[in-house]
């Protein structure tokens, strides 16, 4: 193991919670958004995150030697998606994205975001990018502590 590999594994954490913070930001932001671009209402978006070694396996002594898992390499944003699932019903007829027609008739559709479920991922993110600073840190602080024994 390199010296800085544990401040690359940090790094990819730090860059992939920050991902997520930016996107469940957005969903937040787009709570009440009915209309976009594409045509209806705003839908949630999700990151998708891989391991950077997609064949990592759990050790095992039983495994030849060549068949040993490497060392983790971080984490990395596969993609950001579009949640599919149906958004919510708001009877409101006075609005101007409400259907005019059909067994829907005064509905408008709302966006698919939960902002309680947001704020709970929104936390979860959080804590995650705190414990990558942790870590990168405690790293520093052991390599400055291994340079200063190396002076002695």
């Amino acid at each position: 193991m390199g010296m800085f590999h544990s401040i690359n594994i940090s790094a990819s954490g730090l860059a992939a919670q920050k991902t997520r913070l930016d996107v469940i930001s957005n969903n937040l932001a787009n709570v009440n958004t009915t209309k976009t671009p594409e045509g209806g209402p705003f839908r949630r978006s999700l990151v998708i995150l891989r391991p950077k070694d997609e064949n990592m396996t759990f050790k095992s002594q039983f495994l030849p030697l060549g068949m040993q898992p490497k060392l983790g390499e971080g984490v990395k944003v596969v993609k950001i998606e579009k949640d599919i699932a149906p958004g919510r019903l708001t009877y409101d007829p006075t609005h101007p994205d409400a259907y005019q027609y059909g067994p829907k008739k005064g509905y408008v559709e709302m966006p698919n975001v939960n902002v309680v479920k947001e704020m709970v991922d929104m936390i979860e993110a959080t804590r995650a990018y705190e414990a990558n600073v942790t870590m990168l840190s405690a790293s520093k602080s052991m390599f400055q502590r291994g340079v200063n024994i190396g002076m002695r």
